[in-house]
């Protein structure tokens, strides 16, 4: 078997932001809910085949990419790992999210801010020495997908090349979209998540998302609050 931890920012599983992402996706990542009927006009199965991995994935933004622990490494010492780091750093606002393409994908997006690409650059390398190394077939997977020579650099370091400087906040809300489908697909977000547009974000919390096998669903298994002390 061949597990998998992400560490990911993710709003309340209680917020308006968590149950419209998680009904718009089709799935649940924390309850494990699934949900049928159409979103905003658009037909539920067209609305899967359009978010096939956002689903999989469930709803996040990406701080520490999914990564095999390394040997030796448990996912109790990780949880561990995780309390301590949250009690030592406070939340982040991160102002009112967008709706946006980005590279194709349908995404929320927030402004640059400095606070949060410190942040998530802490993340990274804290959590850095609980990661497997990348397999040749997976750092060749990767590797092709036409990454420039920094973010082939960050890919060979750390695993993931959209780190630090090449790190930008994002809650992806569909796979890569044709230009018609994207105009349609987008149309329907900005009415579905019209009423949560107007809220502002915070980076409150990391969450452990899991994926027990290879391909298999990401689940939201653990919050780790920030500021927060036991």
């Amino acid at each position: 078997m061949t597990e998998r931890f992400a560490i990911y920012y993710a709003p309340s599983a209680t917020s308006n932001l968590w149950e419209r992402a998680a009904t718009w996706l089709g799935r649940d990542a924390a309850n494990n809910e699934t949900f049928n009927g159409p979103v905003a006009g658009i037909d539920r199965d067209r609305l899967l085949n359009l978010t096939q991995s956002a689903n999989r994935y469930g709803f996040h933004a990406t701080i520490k990419a999914p990564m095999a622990l390394v040997e030796g490494a448990t996912e109790a010492e990780l949880r561990a790992a995780l309390t301590a780091f949250a009690a030592r750093h406070q939340p982040v606002p991160l102002g009112r999210p967008r709706l946006e393409s980005l590279a194709g994908f349908l995404a929320l997006l927030v402004d640059e801010n400095e606070a949060l690409q410190d942040f998530a650059a802490y993340v990274v390398e804290e959590f850095d020495s609980f990661r497997a190394p990348m397999s040749v077939k997976d750092r060749a997977a990767r590797a092709g997908r036409g990454l420039t020579e920094r973010q082939t650099e960050l890919l060979d370091a750390y695993g993931y090349p959209y780190v630090f400087e090449e790190f930008r906040f994002h809650m992806t809300l569909s796979d890569r979209l044709g230009e018609t489908d994207g105009a349609e697909i987008g149309r329907a977000a900005a009415t579905w998540f019209k009423p949560v547009l107007e809220e502002a974000l915070v980076l409150d919390r990391l969450s452990l998302f899991h994926e027990p096998d290879t391909g298999k669903r990401f689940t939201r298994i653990a919050d780790f609050k920030l500021g927060e002390t036991e």
